[in-house]
């Protein structure tokens, strides 16, 4: 299991994709992995879209909604998140 995520960590990085995960939710939360660069627009972007809904939450506080600023956050890249619809 260790050599596929490396693996897939690796296939992300040499093709730029975002994310590795493109499933749908279970149990109303997705998790995925980002490359370097991505930041929190982009990762609360992605799950309202798959999630279908923009009440969500991140379950560890990476990225958060500020009035009038938007999603701010620092994801780390190689790290896998999971946000969840309330």
């Amino acid at each position: 299991m260790k050599f596929l995520k490396s693996l897939l960590l690796f296939l992300v990085a040499v093709s730029g994709n975002k994310d590795i995960c493109k499933n749908s939710p279970i149990n109303n939360c997705i998790t995925f992995t980002v490359s370097q660069g991505t930041g929190c627009a982009w990762m609360c972007n992605y799950c309202s879209n798959q999630l279908g809904t923009n009440n969500y939450y991140f379950t560890d506080n990476v990225c958060s909604y500020q009035q009038g600023i938007g999603c701010i956050g620092n994801p780390l890249a190689g790290k896998s998140y999971t946000c969840c619809a309330n």
